[in-house]
């Protein structure tokens, strides 16, 4: 399977145009749901670079920092090849990175216009769903993040140069970078669903504290059947930080709640 085509000596790869598809998508999203609440969707393409720059940075840097068999690298290959951990037309993004990156983007530009920053993360949330479901697809034509081997009819087929060590009498497997994307859609539903189905009940964060409950939620049980988990000293560090997140997010929103209740009680008890 073709990872790319060419336009005169530069090759396009196919990876990158799922990423940018997603992040197309989510641009229109997030400046619809702005323009929705009442705010200024102008900032949505004012944010922009610093959260491309700081996501995609983060992103690397998570991939660099733990090791995957998949890409045929680790930590210990990026210091010996230091200028390969600017070769990311490969491939080699870990979401986990591109999400602390892009908070950090989103928290400095809202600090410094002036913005509600948590307000600012409900509005650009669902389209970051949406966006993750799209780009995943880019797995799919790289030929990676795939689990066990099955003969499911839902089974793609993997090249044998792709196949993992130890997995290479299998052909087909299941689709891992596919369910996830099923997941994330469904992540980007759901946010939407609740943005609009509870407007006014809820409080500034809570959209952003489910996005980081349910998507690592799915991410941590998908983990269990992924086959270059990324290990450090036998510890799967995605799986455990998308159990740490998951559980600090339902906190958080649980906190929230309390608050809004509390908040709700007070004005009650105010007005008698």
């Amino acid at each position: 399977m073709p990872d790319g085509f060419y336009i005169g000596p530069l090759k396009i790869y196919y990876y990158g145009i799922a990423v940018m598809i997603g992040v197309l998508a989510a641009i229109w999203v997030s400046s619809s749901e702005a323009k929705r609440r009442g705010h200024n969707p102008d900032h949505i393409w004012d944010m922009l670079p610093p959260l491309l720059i700081f996501g995609i940075v983060g992103a690397r840097l998570w991939h660099v920092l733990t090791p995957s068999r998949s890409m045929g690298a680790g930590l210990d290959y990026y210091l010996a090849n230091p200028l390969q951990i600017f070769n990311i037309r490969m491939g080699g993004l870990g979401i986990p990175g591109a999400i602390i990156g892009g908070t950090l983007a989103l928290y400095m530009y809202t600090r410094r216009k002036g913005l509600n920053f948590f307000e600012w993360a409900d509005i650009i949330v669902p389209g970051l769903a949406l966006a993750q479901s799209i780009g995943r697809w880019g797995n799919f034509f790289n030929q990676e993040l795939y689990g066990p081997p099955t003969t499911l009819p839902w089974a793609i087929y993997i090249e044998p140069a792709r196949r993992l060590p130890g997995y290479e009498e299998f052909s087909t497997f299941h689709p891992m970078f596919f369910y996830e994307s099923l997941w994330n859609l469904f992540n980007f539903f759901l946010l939407l669903f609740l943005a609009r189905r509870y407007e006014g009940k809820l409080s500034p964060g809570d959209i952003f504290w489910v996005y980081l409950i349910v998507y690592p939620l799915g991410r941590f049980f998908l983990e269990f059947i992924r086959l270059d988990p990324s290990l450090i000293s036998g510890v799967n560090v995605n799986q455990i930080t998308m159990a740490v997140v998951a559980l600090f997010s339902l906190t958080m929103l649980v906190s929230s709640r309390r608050r809004a209740r509390r908040g709700k009680e007070d004005i009650a008890d105010s007005s008698n």
